[in-house]
């Protein structure tokens, strides 16, 4: 394909059939209208988000006190600008629809800021929410409850590792409220959830848990055995995570106590302890009895 700029097409190489005519100009702007422009010369503002309650569609009155050819405004104008944003502050916010979201996506920043998850999340929490709001879920419920249970969803839709403890920490809710949220999401939108992959889990519980490389390697090895064999079917991920980091510790010869482990998993010990048994049988790994102790 060959883009001519000067007519604004894309032309086939080989054939000259015009594919497309009046393509836009995907390259930085070559003029700057005033200061704050002659470091960023992008020819768009913000990309679209459903994770902002005007989606990024609305525009604002700037704060500058000046007019095109950079003359300061007279004071009578200026304070009618002044008026004008107000009110135009205020007409993006008019319908009750626009403050729940306006509310709802605040505590959504401060949940992904703090759970440290990507952008790929926060639209899809953004989005479980807006359908959430079209169906008359939030009517009667607590919007933190509420957009809480969708950022945990979302995690669980993309297959983020973030527990039900972590967003209940990260949030001002009860964990229960979160998790009552969370079912009534799963029920009224039908959504379908994959099943967690143990694995993802292991480097963050290695992380806290101190652990070295060869360990976490080791641990892994024996998580897609347990999969391949099918022996981790109906077991909770991180328990089963957690328990197949002592056993690599076990064979490595690291020092971790189960009650370690199980303090960087956020699981009991009597969990670790039943899916390390249940690991070892079913994949017939040979340890000393000493260490079984442990």
């Amino acid at each position: 394909m060959v883009v001519d700029p000067a007519s604004g097409e894309m032309v086939c190489g080989y054939c000259g059939y015009v594919v497309k005519e009046r393509i836009e100009e995907t390259g930085p702007e070559w003029r700057a209208f005033s200061k704050e422009e002659k470091d960023d010369r992008s020819r768009t503002g913000i990309p679209m988000s459903l994770a902002m309650h005007d989606m990024g569609l609305a525009t604002v009155i700037g704060p500058e006190d000046r007019d095109a050819s950079g003359k300061s405004l007279s004071s009578s104008v200026r304070t009618t600008m002044d008026r004008l944003r107000t009110w135009d502050g205020r007409s993006q916010v008019h319908e009750p629809v626009d403050r729940n979201l306006r509310q709802a996506f605040s505590e959504l920043d401060r949940l992904a800021d703090k759970l440290s998850i990507s952008d790929v999340v926060v639209e899809r929490a953004a989005y479980i929410y807006r359908k959430a709001l079209e169906r008359g879920l939030v009517r009667g419920r607590s919007i933190s409850a509420l957009i809480a249970a969708s950022v945990y969803a979302a995690c669980r839709a993309t297959e983020t590792p973030r527990t039900l403890k972590d967003v209940t920490a990260a949030s001002s809710v009860k964990k229960k409220d979160i998790a009552r949220c969370y079912r009534l999401l799963l029920r009224e939108l039908d959504i379908r959830m994959p099943i967690m992959d143990p694995i993802k889990n292991i480097s963050r519980i290695a992380s806290r848990a101190g652990l070295g490389e060869k360990t976490k390697r080791k641990a892994v090895d024996i998580l897609r055995r347990a999969i391949e064999s099918r022996s981790s079917a109906g077991k909770d991920p991180m328990g089963l995570a957690a328990a197949a980091l002592y056993v690599a510790c076990v064979l490595e010869g690291e020092s971790k106590t189960q009650k370690d482990i199980a303090e960087a998993a956020g699981v009991t010990e009597v969990t670790i302890r039943n899916r390390y048994k249940g690991l070892k049988t079913a994949l017939k790994i040979q340890e000393p009895m000493a260490q079984e102790s442990r």
